[in-house]
């Protein structure tokens, strides 16, 4: 659901959005006009926790726009421990990542509890910064931030996920350069049931796999993983896509090669 905040008399350059774990309405309020004294537009939406239903894609299409220049989590320390919810903020964040760079700013705001490490977070959130609603600075704190230029941070890899209940899961990679002589792709937890090779950025109407396989067992620790590949040639344009069903805590894939060893990449959903 969409949070109805009211704009300025004029456009505002910058906007932060905003996802709401909790309702929190007086400290949304209280926020939005902290943020308006400094020149910002406060979006955003209350948290649905339905990662059956893909109920993370909901604020996808808000959250790419290019006005869009932070985005701000409000919560509690609990609502990070929860697995559903962890899962859905991760894959929204790996979409938003896609299309605005891994350096993209994302910025955790409790009301409650202490800041999680790194090591304790998701692959696509481990970048993130954790900031107390009770800190003084705080927005002083999130204006530096809307106005400070990221470090560009490179990647060897493209990776996507999108969906609906209609469509289901998909995950969509391929190399950010050079060419891959075939993919791989793998998850622990959860069940592959479908792949593609297409053009990057939509899921093609058909396609044509070269010496598909299916149910390739790997083991990375402890954890086991079961992958599908196709020996297709992916470059920049091209990609890679896999229906999932269930909710993998982690993901592998990278360019399947026939004879010799390829570099591989481990992706923490939960």
């Amino acid at each position: 659901m969409l949070l109805a905040f009211n704009k300025g008399e004029d456009e505002m350059a910058k906007t932060v959005w905003l996802t709401s774990l909790v309702r929190a309405e007086d400290e949304i309020r209280k926020l939005i006009a902290q943020m308006k004294s400094y020149g910002l537009e406060v979006k955003g939406h209350f948290w649905e926790d339905n990662i059956e239903k893909m109920a993370w894609m909901s604020a996808r299409e808000e959250l790419v726009k290019p006005d869009v220049a932070l985005w701000l989590i409000m919560g509690a320390n609990e609502n990070l421990l929860s697995s559903s919810i962890r899962y859905g903020l991760s894959l929204l964040a790996v979409s938003l990542q896609a299309q605005r760079g891994l350096s993209f700013p994302i910025v955790f705001l409790l009301n409650q509890g202490t800041p999680l490490s790194s090591e304790n977070l998701p692959t696509s959130l481990k970048g993130a910064d954790f900031l107390l609603s009770s800190d003084a600075g705080m927005t002083a704190k999130l204006v530096a931030k809307v106005h400070t230029p990221p470090r560009p941070i490179s990647s060897e890899y493209r990776l996507d996920v999108y969906g609906s209940p209609q469509i289901g899961q998909w995950f969509e990679i391929g190399p950010a350069e050079d060419t891959w002589p075939g993919a791989m792709f793998g998850v622990s937890g959860g069940e592959i049931t479908f792949h593609a090779v297409g053009s990057k950025g939509s899921l093609p109407s058909q396609t044509v796999l070269h010496y598909p396989l299916k149910g390739l067992k790997l083991a990375l620790g402890e954890k086991e993983f079961v992958a599908w590949a196709v020996q297709n040639e992916i470059n920049t344009q091209t990609s890679y896509f896999l229906k999932v069903e269930g909710f993998p805590e982690s993901i592998i894939f990278g360019p399947q090669a026939a004879q010799e060893e390829a570099e591989v990449y481990v992706v923490k959903i939960i």
